[in-house]
């Protein structure tokens, strides 16, 4: 699904964003850009990987937060800076402000994955557990930033974030000249307002696209309205990319520079990230794939030659594994059954023996016995199988058929 903009002028330049670059000299990495020769398949035109999971601290966000910082005033830098994330921006914050020789104390929620709290520490913040929700996380860092006078840190709604993201966008046009459509994940909107800045101002036929996961996309109905307007967002796997209201700062650019916004789903951002591993042997995290997932969605939309933006690569590992085994069933390699036998000696193993046959690799098998709706003489069993895809489920089903198995689901 998408929804065109359109808007007022902006408030950055793009020598905002070249000075930004300059300041980032040395500080942080031109990523890589990769050519993917799948989805240049799928596109029908040449798309390349913009690899800022590649970037220090695994994601974009050290950018804007070092341009951000280095620009306070000496005694705002002697006061500190405080932050609220779940994860990149915090160790973005972290990281810049230890550069910068200033203190950094980085509110984090209590259920945070334990890898992104042990990384911002490392990085040399303070971490502060505090709130279950990121909205009380915010909260208690606008708090103490009150209190202290320390100078709060905003993820995205800030011209110097923005420019700091932009150098995104110079860098896309200096390793790939060509490029006719950029597509970006968007969350509060300040990687694709800086993006836009950068590469609208040197080179205003390139489209740039943005993607937000369509449980919590913010972006639509604020464009719609004319100005941001606060959602309630659903939960979605692309955390990075959670955002229920667009900034002020980012939403007047997205409004006016950024040509679309397209919305994907859950089983898509799964598939997306499942490509991108076994592919382009990138970890991305959910919002970092989100701009491979629109493709995926929708390929032939697309003009290339196409950048697609991999914003990080900062999942945890424990989702990580239950979103691959999510993709993979996305994509008909996993396959689940139930089905009744008889309750004797080999049936079982005569089962398994038909499983075999079909090429279908048992992962996990439960049986159940108690259950009112069997026989005296059935037990139902329950199968988890690793599959080739839909067609090879679909043959699995019919081999069980043929052999006269009640497949009930």
């Amino acid at each position: 699904m998408s929804f065109r903009t359109s808007g007022p002028s902006h408030p950055l330049i793009l020598d905002d964003v070249r000075g930004a670059q300059k300041m980032l000299a040395g500080v942080a990495r031109m990523t890589a850009m990769e050519g993917s020769r799948h989805l240049t398949g799928l596109v029908g035109a040449p798309v390349h990987l913009k690899c800022e999971n590649l970037q220090r601290t695994g994601s974009f966000k050290l950018r804007g937060a070092y341009v951000r910082i280095a620009g306070l005033r000496p005694e705002e830098r002697a006061a500190g800076v405080v932050a609220a994330s779940a994860g990149n921006h915090a160790q973005g914050v972290a990281l810049a402000s230890s550069l910068l020789g200033v203190r950094s104390t980085v509110f984090m929620p209590v259920g945070a994955p334990l890898p992104k709290v042990a990384a911002t520490r490392e990085y040399g913040a303070e971490v502060v557990l505090h709130g279950t929700v990121v909205d009380e996380t915010l909260a208690a860092a606008e708090a103490y930033a009150r209190e202290t006078g320390a100078v709060f840190i905003h993820p995205f709604d800030h011209p110097d974030i923005i420019a700091g993201q932009g150098t995104v966008g110079l860098e896309i046009l200096e390793q790939c000249p060509e490029v006719r459509t950029i597509v970006v994940g968007i969350g509060g909107g300040g990687l694709a307002a800086g993006i836009a800045v950068a590469v609208k101002a040197i080179r205003p036929d390139v489209k740039v696209v943005g993607v937000q996961a369509a449980a919590s996309a913010a972006y639509p109905p604020s464009l719609a309205a004319g100005h941001p307007v606060a959602i309630d967002p659903a939960p979605t796997m692309a955390d990075g990319i959670k955002v229920g209201r667009p900034g002020d700062v980012p939403f007047a650019l997205v409004q006016e520079l950024v040509d679309e916004i397209r919305t994907v789903s859950e089983d898509e951002l799964s598939s997306a990230l499942l490509l991108c591993m076994e592919r382009a042997k990138l970890v991305v995290e959910p919002a970092g794939a989100s701009p491979v997932a629109a493709l995926l969605s929708d390929p032939g939309a697309f003009r290339g030659p196409v950048v697609a933006v991999l914003s990080g690569g900062n999942v945890d590992p424990v989702l990580l594994q239950r979103i691959l085994r999510h993709g993979m069933a996305a994509a008909g390699r996993y396959l689940s059954l139930r089905l009744r036998l008889p309750d004797r000696p080999g049936a079982l193993a005569a089962l398994l023996g038909s499983l075999s046959v079909a090429d279908a690799n048992v992962l996990d098998v439960s049986h159940v016995r108690t259950d009112p709706r069997l026989g005296l003489t059935e037990v139902e069993v329950e199968l988890h199988l690793e599959t080739k895809g839909p067609e090879h489920c679909l043959e699995v089903r019919e081999a069980l058929r043929e052999e006269g198995y009640r497949v009930i689901s």
